[in-house]
């Protein structure tokens, strides 16, 4: 049973911005139907992990209001500066209310996709002696494979449920699944989220 690896569930900016029909990015015209679907795949894995005794950690992609530390994502998507999405302090950066978060869980504030760059995320995997991260989270082909890419160069052991993630292209969300199988992680059905047995030691 994976209990016996030291894990921690990591969740990926289920925000407003993404989940929600007045968020940004369907303002934009963007079909959130399965990132709202992914959202609802991870509020139960937080619960079954909790239960399990797994701790939960969210993140959550925000800018200053002037999007001063946006850095190259500014000219990237300059549509989202444009529809001041991802604003810090708006309600679009806030956590989906399809996901409910309890006291205990981990917070954690971005300004890239990856989930550790310029976070405290690597110093509380360390302090909790964490081998196994379990991620899932939106958008497939961006911050969720970012981050697994930089937890896999770490030497973590990475988990990503398939029906845990999402995007708003179907053959970019495959073909993303397929790259962190193919040298990232273990992508697995929901159900073996859990119960998928450590990597061979050596």
């Amino acid at each position: 049973m994976a209990e016996h690896v030291n894990t921690l569930l990591l969740l990926v900016d289920l925000q407003n911005a993404f989940c929600d029909a007045n968020g940004s990015i369907a303002q934009q015209g963007w079909d959130i139907t399965a990132l709202a679907e992914a959202a609802h795949h991870c509020n139960r894995l937080a619960s079954d992990a909790r239960a399990r005794g797994i701790p939960v950690a969210w993140t959550r992609m925000m800018f200053r209001p002037d999007y001063s530390d946006a850095g190259i994502v500014r000219r990237m998507r300059p549509n989202l500066c444009r529809a001041g999405g991802l604003r810090a302090g708006t309600a679009d950066v806030e956590l989906t209310p399809l996901v409910n978060v309890i006291a205990d869980d981990i917070l954690i504030d971005k300004a890239r996709h990856s989930s550790l760059y310029g976070t405290p995320l690597e110093v509380i995997l360390r302090a909790r002696t964490i081998e196994r991260v379990i991620v899932g989270g939106v958008t497939t082909s961006m911050c969720v494979e970012t981050t697994v890419r930089d937890l896999a160069q770490r030497d973590y052991e990475v988990i990503v449920p398939r029906e845990a993630c999402a995007d708003f292209d179907a053959g970019r969300h495959a073909a993303s699944l397929a790259v962190m199988a193919f040298g990232f992680a273990r992508v697995v059905p929901i159900a073996e989220t859990f119960t998928t047995p450590p990597l061979p030691s050596g």
